[in-house]
């Protein structure tokens, strides 16, 4: 049996790849005031700057595209994926947002008040945005394993029990309910283990708190239960993800990520309790419930893309490209989240430039690096992304400084990723030359879209 594992899908149609040069790409980050989000993508030869939204939808969904009911209000194409939906995660209620931060902002101005507490493994950046714009405090409760990069643990997006009983005891009335994001985003796309979810969703019935996940890849925590948890290794991926969503109450859902598609988001609710301010929610920001910011079309694409996002082939490839860069960076010395994710490698910045004071954003100028020498763009989940600046002026950090290359789904060759590797490693031969920056303009939140910077 050959070990090489290839790309479950042949390629159909192609979209060309603009390329520029060095002098080129410094000119363009300059005008860009070095923050790589301000790129226009045909500027970019490897856009690795998220998996949201980006990848490449199947014939099938294609098709089903051109089925998609239009009908402002009870729609064909509505109660299709709704049964999708149903089906996959136990879930009666349901509806659809545009993208996955609209189904979180809904949710959370329906249900939380200012002054509440939310516990999570760790929120990513929409969704600790959402909660502190209305005044929410969100707490991050990763295990202790998930901060150390270069550690292999097997679930390293778990979240730590006792300190999570710890916040409930302390902090209960607060908390309107307690959070649980999988894969962890934040922490280098780690899974978290059913034994950790079973746990959770025990100790938050103990306390008389509703579960929520964060479920935007759900099929990918699934693929690594199958993988690395003893008992699921001959367990079908569908069956994974119903157990999963079986110790939930809730669950909001980026489209984006493991249903394959360009744009769409959902919540859903096991409890109607919750309904009728959601709805009220939804069609004030939204739309109607039956589309939810969508076109039919939209929907009827995210009902395919559900379940070819559950595909065990498609997966196991997935998770295998990541791990494959890994070992390329690992053979060049180049640090990273160990073991790698399943929509991501994360670059440990610490290691390509250690003498680089924290204050002068390291990923973010790794991220730089890596445009201005290959093409690539990325994204620094480091101390722009997640740093705050207190009103003294003064500013706390993030205690990582990664820079996340997200793999659009069904997008890029073997060649794209050995390019990728070759590009890394000469950035780390550079590092000397690598120049910090600092932020020279920022707004209130979620600054790292659209700040802009200067070299330090």
């Amino acid at each position: 049996m050959p070990k090489t594992l290839i790309e479950p899908f042949r390629i159909k149609s192609i979209e060309p790849i603009r390329m520029t040069t060095r002098e080129q790409r410094e000119q363009l980050l300059a005008a860009a005031h070095l923050n790589v989000f301000k790129l226009r993508a045909e500027d970019v030869l490897l856009d690795w700057l998220t998996d949201s939204g980006t990848g490449a939808m199947s014939s099938k969904q294609w098709g089903a595209i051109m089925e998609g009911d239009e009908s402002y209000a009870g729609a064909r194409s509505f109660y299709r994926l709704e049964k999708v939906i149903q089906d996959i995660t136990g879930m009666q209620h349901f509806v659809p947002t545009h993208q996955g931060r609209a189904a979180e902002k809904v949710l959370f101005t329906a249900v939380c008040k200012k002054g509440d507490l939310v516990p999570n493994n760790c929120h990513f950046d929409t969704t600790r945005a959402n909660l502190e714009y209305l005044g929410i405090e969100a707490v991050d409760l990763v295990i202790a394993e998930g901060l150390q990069p270069a550690l292999i643990y097997p679930f390293k997006g778990n979240i730590d029990l006792a300190r999570a009983e710890a916040v409930l005891q302390k902090d209960g009335a607060r908390i309107p309910f307690g959070m649980l994001t999988v894969t962890n985003n934040t922490g280098g796309g780690q899974p978290v283990s059913m034994e950790n979810i079973r746990a959770y969703s025990k100790l938050l019935k103990q306390y008389g708190k509703p579960f929520i996940m964060d479920v935007c890849r759900f099929s990918e925590n699934a693929m690594f239960i199958k993988m690395r948890e003893p008992g699921y290794e001959n367990t079908p991926i569908r069956d994974i993800v119903k157990e999963m969503f079986s110790y939930c109450d809730g669950a909001t859902m980026s489209a984006k990520k493991d249903a394959m598609v360009n744009i769409g988001g959902f919540i859903v609710l096991r409890s109607d309790e919750w309904m009728d301010g959601v709805r009220n929610g939804l069609i004030m920001m939204e739309g109607f419930p039956t589309y939810g910011g969508l076109a039919g079309r939209d929907l009827e694409a995210m009902a395919v893309g559900l379940e070819e996002g559950m595909d065990e082939d498609y997966l196991r490839y997935r998770l295998r490209t990541a791990e494959y860069l890994g070992e390329r960076l690992d053979a060049a010395g180049v640090g990273f989240v160990k073991p790698t994710g399943g929509h991501a490698v994360y670059i440990d910045a610490k290691t390509v430039l250690p003498d680089m004071p924290v204050a002068h954003y390291p990923a973010w100028a790794l991220c730089n690096a890596l445009y201005l020498e290959g093409g690539i763009r990325g994204v620094e989940i480091g101390s722009v992304m997640f740093g705050k600046r207190l009103q003294d002026g003064t500013e706390t950090f993030h205690n990582m400084e990664l820079v996340r290359l997200a793999f659009p789904r069904r997008m890029y060759t073997q060649s794209h990723f050995d390019y990728a590797a070759e590009v890394i490693a000469e950035v780390k031969e550079k590092a000397a030359s690598i120049r910090g920056v600092k932020i020279v303009k920022q707004p209130e939140f979620l600054r790292h879209f659209t700040c802009e910077c200067a070299w330090a």
